[in-house]
């Protein structure tokens, strides 16, 4: 389901003292996760099969969109139905190579990859930034840079309050889908 927790509920739950079934909690972290999965274009955990069109580019290598890869199910080239360990490998970095001295067609749109990817639990760089980003959605008020209560003032950072914090930018950055000119 795409509506997967990316940090684990009980965590946070722990670190705000509330109970790991609590509502607000709950919708706190869905959000992150959820914005986390927009930015980086795809949804983290397991897909079980699908398929790619593909530019190809004149290279013995390509990346696949999403990684890592767990299984190639096809590789067609213009039509072509290529056999893996004959005429391509690939690695769960997501690199499809060609084989026997042979490199992609440079070309648009010439080739389908049907395969899977995804974690099988969310790397520890991503639970911690979707369970900062909710934290900060549940302990900061939506718009308020500071706030004073009686002789108490807090200040809250900018970056704190829009989720765009150094470690965010780096997690999306590195697991955001990837484009051919990536190689």
């Amino acid at each position: 389901m795409a509506d997967e927790y990316l940090a684990d509920p009980a965590e946070l739950a722990v670190k705000l003292g509330r109970a790991e079934d609590d509502p607000k909690l709950l919708y706190a972290l869905l959000s992150a996760s959820r914005r986390f999965r927009g930015q980086v274009g795809h949804s983290v955990i397991p897909v079980t099969t699908e398929t790619v069109t593909l530019d190809g580019n004149g290279r013995e290598s390509l990346l696949l969109p999403v990684w890592p890869t767990t299984a190639v199910q096809s590789v067609v080239l213009e039509g072509v139905t290529l056999v893996e360990g004959t005429d391509y490998d690939w690695s769960d970095a997501g690199i499809l190579r060609r084989l026997g001295c042979r490199v992609w067609p440079d070309k648009l749109r010439c080739l389908q990859v049907g395969y899977s990817h995804g974690f099988a639990t969310s790397p520890e760089d991503i639970q911690e930034v979707v369970g900062e980003r909710a934290e900060a959605a549940f302990t900061i008020p939506v718009g308020v840079q500071s706030k004073a209560v009686g002789g108490q003032s807090v200040t809250f950072g900018a970056q704190a309050a829009s989720g765009s914090t150094e470690a965010w930018t780096k997690c999306v950055a590195r697991h955001a889908v990837r484009a051919a000119s990536d190689v």
